[in-house]
C-alpha cells in the first residue's frame, strides 16, 4: 500500500488530521440525535412517537455498540494494529450510517445505532494510542487534546444542522442529520490507508525495519541510521525488552502488582473514564434540548436554539487545553475541572428550587458556565490519559478497556437521564454535583502527572510504591523525572560493554 512521503512535523500534522477527523466523528455522533428525538417532529411520527424509555434507549444502544467495538479492540486490537483497526471502524461505521438512514422501524434503527456505535468503540479505542505513539512527550498532550477539541466542533455541526433541518418537512428531516456522518467515516478511512502504523506497534511485533523506517520518518532524518534515529530506537527497544521480559503476553498481567503497576495503570485508565462519564456531560451533550425544556420549563424552539449555543460554548472551551495541559498538567486540570463543575450544579440546583423564570435564566447560565469547566479538564484528559499511562506491551489493551468503561457509563446516564429527568426534575443535577466533588480528592492521591513524559519513561511511574504509587508523597503528583529511559539505555549499553570485555578477557586467558 503506498504510504504519504511526508516527514517530520509534517507527518506528525498529517497523523493528527487523520486522529481529528475520527474524534469530529465520534463528536457528531454524539450530538445528532439530541435535536431529532422527544419533539413532535417527522422522526417522532415515523417512529410511534416513542416515550422517555424509548428514547434514552435509541440513544444509549449506540453506547453499548460502542462499548462491544472497544471490547472487541480489547481482545484483538494488539495484533490487529493500530492502524488497521482504525480502518475497521470506518468501514463499520458507513455500514450503520447506511442501516440508519434507510431505517423504517424501530427494530432497524436500533441496529443501526448498535452497528455504528461498534465502529466508533474500534476508533475511539485505537485513535488516542496511534497519536500518542507517534508523537513527542512535549506536545502529546496538545496533539491529543487538539482531538477533543475537534470533538466539540462536531457536537456543534450535528446541533446547528438538526436545527437547520427540523425547519424542512418530510423524511429528509432527520434521515440528512444521520446519513451525514458518511461523509467523515469515508474521510477517515481515505487519510488512515495512506499513513504509516504506529513505530512502536511494528517493532513490538518483528517489523523492526518497517518500525525504524517509520522513526526516521518522524524524526525528518533520511536515515534509520542517523543518530537520533538510533537513540529512539534503541529506548523503544529496551522499554520493550523490560516489558516482555515474562514472555509472551497473558492476560493476568493486567492484575500485576509490583514496581510495573500494570492493575494500578488499568484502575486508573478505568477510574478517569468512569469520573468523565458522572460529571453529567452526557446528561448536557446528548440531551441538552430535553434538560432545558422538561427542567427549566423553557420551549422546544428556545430549546433547541440554547442546546447549540451550549455546544458553541463548550467548542471554545475546548481550546484552553490547547495551551494548558502541557503547560500545567493533567492533574491540576482535572481537579479545576471537577471543582468548577461540581460548583455550577450546585448552584442551578438551588436556582430550580426557586421555580421561577428568571432563576431558570440564571441555571440555564451556569450550564454554559459548567460547559466551560468541562471543557478544561474532562473533555480532553480522559481521552488522553489512558495512552499515556500505560505501557507499550498493555496500552492497546489498557485504552480498550477504558473505552470500553466510557461507554457503558454513558450508556447508563444517557439511559436513565430522561426517566430520572421526568421523576425528579432538576434534582438530577445534585446527584452530579456529589460526583464531581469526589473527583478532586481522588485525583490529588492516586494520579500521577505524565506531562512531558516520554512514554518509555512512564515504564517507571510506580516504582515508589505504596498505597498511592507514590502520588501522594511526590510534589505536584510527579513520581519520575523526564527522560528516564535515558538511564535504561546507558544501563542497558554498560552491561553489554562489561560483557564484551569480559569475554575478551576470558579468551585471552584461554591463549
Amino acid at each position: 500500500m503506498w504510504i504519504v512521503r511526508l516527514r517530520g512535523k509534517y507527518l506528525v500534522w498529517a497523523i493528527t488530521a487523520c486522529c481529528c477527523q475520527g474524534f469530529l466523528l465520534l463528536g457528531y455522533d454524539q450530538g445528532v440525535m439530541s435535536g431529532i428525538i422527544g419533539a413532535n417532529n417527522q422522526f417522532g411520527a415515523d417512529f410511534g412517537h416513542p416515550d422517555p424509555t424509548t428514547q434514552g434507549t435509541i440513544v444509549a444502544l449506540y453506547d453499548i455498540g460502542c462499548a462491544v467495538g472497544s471490547l472487541i479492540t480489547f481482545i484483538w486490537g494488539e495484533s490487529v494494529g493500530r492502524k488497521r483497526m482504525i480502518m475497521a471502524g470506518a468501514s463499520t461505521m458507513l455500514v450503520g450510517t447506511a442501516i440508519l438512514t434507510s431505517s423504517t422501524t424501530l427494530a432497524q434503527l436500533y441496529v443501526g445505532r448498535i452497528v455504528t456505535g461498534i465502529g466508533n468503540g474500534f476508533n475511539s479505542s485505537s485513535i488516542p494510542v496511534y497519536q500518542s505513539e507517534t508523537c513527542g512527550g512535549m506536545i502529546r498532550g496538545t496533539l491529543v487534546c487538539l482531538n477533543s477539541t475537534v470533538t466539540i466542533i462536531g457536537l456543534v455541526i450535528a446541533y446547528w444542522l438538526d436545527y437547520g433541518m427540523s425547519y424542512v418537512s418530510g423524511p429528509a428531516q432527520w434521515r440528512l442529520p444521520i446519513g451525514f456522518q458518511a461523509v467523515f467515516a469515508l474521510c477517515l478511512l481515505l487519510q488512515v490507508l495512506v499513513l504509516p502504523d504506529s513505530p512502536r506497534w511494528c517493532m513490538a511485533h518483528g517489523r523492526v525495519e518497517e518500525g525504524v523506517r517509520i522513526l526516521a520518518q518522524l524524526e525528518d532524518r533520511d536515515s534509520p541510521d542517523h543518530p537520533d534515529v538510533v537513540a529512539k530506537r534503541k529506548e523503544i527497544e529496551v522499554s520493550l525488552a523490560q516489558e516482555s521480559a515474562g514472555g509472551p503476553f497473558r492476560y493476568r498481567e493486567l492484575l500485576q502488582g509490583g514496581p510495573l503497576g500494570n492493575f494500578r495503570r488499568i484502575c486508573l485508565c478505568i477510574g478517569v473514564n468512569v469520573m468523565q462519564q458522572f460529571t453529567g456531560s452526557n446528561m448536557i451533550n446528548y440531551l441538552a434540548p430535553v434538560v432545558y425544556q422538561n427542567t427549566m420549563g423553557l420551549s422546544r424552539n428556545l430549546s433547541l436554539i440554547l442546546g447549540g449555543f451550549t455546544s458553541v460554548t463548550y467548542m471554545f472551551a475546548s481550546f484552553i487545553p490547547l495551551w494548558t495541559v502541557d503547560r500545567y498538567g493533567r492533574r491540576v486540570l482535572l481537579m479545576t475541572s471537577a471543582t468548577g463543575l461540581s460548583v455550577c450544579f450546585i448552584i442551578a440546583s438551588i436556582l430550580l428550587s426557586i421555580g421561577t423564570k428568571g432563576a431558570a435564566y440564571g441555571a440555564t447560565a451556569m450550564v454554559f458556565i459548567f460547559q466551560i469547566f468541562l471543557g478544561i479538564g474532562y473533555l480532553p484528559i480522559p481521552w488522553l490519559y489512558p495512552a499515556e499511562i500505560t505501557t507499550t506491551r498493555i496500552r492497546a489493551r489498557g485504552s480498550a478497556i477504558s473505552s470500553f468503561f466510557n461507554w457503558m457509563c454513558v450508556f447508563a446516564v444517557v439511559e436513565m437521564t430522561p426517566p430520572a429527568i421526568a421523576n425528579i426534575s432538576w434534582r438530577v443535577f445534585i446527584i452530579f454535583a456529589v460526583f464531581n466533588a469526589l473527583w478532586v480528592p481522588l485525583v490529588y492521591m492516586f494520579f500521577p502527572e505524565t506531562k512531558g513524559l516520554e512514554l518509555e519513561d512512564v515504564d517507571h511511574i510506580f516504582e515508589k510504591g505504596g498505597i498511592t504509587g507514590g502520588v501522594w508523597s511526590s510534589p505536584g503528583g510527579r513520581t519520575v523525572e523526564r527522560r528516564r529511559v535515558v538511564r535504561d539505555v546507558e544501563e542497558t549499553e554498560g552491561n553489554k560493554n562489561s560483557v564484551e570485555v569480559r569475554i575478551e578477557d576470558e579468551g585471552g586467558k584461554g591463549d
